[in-house]
């Protein structure tokens, strides 16, 4: 038996229906210390992280071995009870969303505390006294930097980060000596997923545990990993010390995630000469309750021109764009396109006035239509024909064979792409995109916002574009807009916003995004473009 403290796997192998979904691979977490896997939807990176808990999907199966802190485990086995004793005190999986780690119908502090109760049964000691377990749960929420209140709260009164930390507390009651994060700050704003990873780190020295962290997205990564793995079909094509593989990576394909990694560094876009103003809303005020999620906000847009309204959850941006759209009835102000002042909400509105692209695709397309009968229905509605199809996938970087497929069919991106070929069919002036790429892996988002800036030249569109990622930011938008709690604290041309920015609320969101990329920035070299294939 192994002495040594931490995490040590061999000839880890995942095999599915059609054939091997992850080659066999070796590597190390030394207690205290923290890997990071990075691949794209696809690679095996989920599947690696599954497979060392025994929850891999039905029909799969893993082969090879795991050693934690000198306990042997038999990763081909099937009995539940060898599993229940890894999972938990050995290790535990922390997921991406949290609404899927804790139970939308019982009390935080409740969820806490069953893990306490389960963690004293597996040691074979007794259930901790009602108000030890109280005191415990307290400490959980307070390591997490959680008021003890939110412990009679239920998931969904919490933000994303806050639900997120409930869930790494209730992870850590468990005690285990393996954290296994897989993306958990994808669906997070920057200056929250900062926190949390920052936290995790946190937490993983104090505990002396070792740290798996899964992840699309190299900026996550930076500066927080010792070690670097980089999958891509089931393979490990990069690997080793994190500051060598990003500061000189030699595989083209880990190039090629960093070259489409968008960071605030990046060249923000040069205004181009305004056009003809396109959308006016001004003066937007809404309430919900109590709750004011919007006071007196204001904006222009021109044909050829995006804006990115700027925001963490909760700052109103969607709110916004909801009113704007007609989804939403402000409570106060007017909506005026190409001049003519729009009624509030739906009722009159036409397709050709606006069109909205949602963060997911998958959502919005219904799954029993081809993407012909999708696109067509939209064309229709816009009193265009079915014939125009192959050239509306065109338009979107997609062969006309796609016509025949339904979305389950095709990658996030294909989908991504579908929705806002749907979107362009009834020849909108105003496009609305809704975090349109946050939830996409980074070549790919990269890909699509080309896309996106190549629509607005073309078509003269005018783009109002919803986002928490200020890279993105940096890469698409001539202006920013910036919110807060419903208040727009400030706006400008990008690079103002940027490189100088006046408010405080937006100087937080610049330093959390620059502590992201400055790792990049200062070790990267100028990386070569590397093509990329069209999702």
């Amino acid at each position: 038996m192994s002495t040594t403290t931490g995490l040590e796997v061999h000839g880890l192998a995942v095999e599915g229906p059609a054939g091997t979904i992850v080659e066999p691979i070796s590597f190390s977490v030394p207690a205290g210390h923290t890997l990071a896997v990075i691949g794209e939807s696809g690679s095996g990176k989920t599947m690696t992280a599954r497979a060392l808990t025994g929850l891999l999907p039905r029909g799969t199966a893993a082969r090879g071995i795991a050693t934690i802190d000198g306990e042997r485990f038999n990763l081909a086995s099937t009995s539940d009870s060898e599993w229940a004793r890894v999972r938990g005190r050995r290790a535990v999986l922390l997921l991406q969303d949290p609404f899927t780690s804790l139970s939308p119908v019982i009390r935080c502090g409740d969820q806490i505390a069953a893990t306490i109760r389960a963690r004293a049964r597996q040691a074979g000691a007794s259930t901790p006294a009602r108000a030890a377990l109280q005191r415990e749960v307290t400490q959980r929420l307070d390591e997490v930097r959680l008021p003890a209140a939110v412990a009679r709260k239920y998931p969904s009164e919490l933000s994303g980060g806050m639900r997120q930390r409930v869930a790494i507390a209730a992870a850590l009651a468990a005690e285990p000596r393996l954290l296994i994060a897989d993306e958990p700050t994808t669906a997070l704003d920057a200056s929250t997923q900062g926190d949390v990873l920052d936290l995790l780190g946190e937490l993983q020295r104090r505990h002396q545990m070792s740290l798996m962290l899964i992840s699309h997205d190299l900026g996550v990564v930076a500066g927080r990993a010792d070690q670097l793995l980089v999958m891509r079909h089931g393979v490990v094509v990069e690997a080793g010390a994190a500051a060598a593989v990003l500061g000189a990576p030699q595989h083209d394909y880990t190039r090629a995630l960093l070259d489409a990694n968008p960071t605030i560094g990046d060249a923000p876009p040069v205004a181009a000469a305004p056009g003809q103003v396109v959308l006016e809303a001004t003066g937007l005020s809404k309430s919900f309750g109590a709750t004011q999620a919007l006071h007196d906000a204001s904006v222009t847009v021109a044909a050829g021109e995006i804006v990115a309204l700027v925001g963490e959850s909760g700052s109103g941006k969607s709110t916004f764009a909801r009113c704007i759209a007609g989804l939403d009835r402000p409570d106060t102000g007017s909506v005026q396109l190409g001049g003519r002042l729009l009624s509030s909400g739906r009722a009159g509105r036409k397709p050709g006035e606006m069109q909205i692209v949602f963060q997911d695709p998958y959502s919005t397309l219904n799954p029993t239509f081809t993407v012909e009968q999708a696109l067509a229905e939209a064309l229709h509605s816009a009193g265009r024909t079915a014939s125009e199809v192959p050239d509306l996938l065109r338009l979107v970087e997609l062969d006309p064979e796609f016509a025949g497929r339904r979305p389950a069919q095709l990658s996030g991106g294909q989908r991504q792409r579908v929705a806002i070929a749907r979107a362009l069919a009834p020849n909108p002036q105003l496009l609305i995109c809704d975090e349109s790429v946050s939830a996409l892996d980074v070549s790919v988002q990269a890909q699509i916002l080309d896309l996106l800036t190549r629509l607005r030249d073309e078509l003269q569109l005018a783009m109002l574009f919803i986002t928490h990622d200020l890279g993105v930011v940096a890469r698409l938008a001539s202006r920013a807009i910036v919110l807060q709690r419903g208040v727009i604290v400030e706006s400008g041309d990008t690079s103002q916003v940027l490189r100088n920015p006046q408010h405080d609320y937006t100087r937080i969101l610049v330093r959390a995004a620059e502590r992201d990329s400055m790792y990049r920035q200062a070790t990267s070299p100028e990386l070569p473009a590397s093509p990329q294939p069209k999702d």
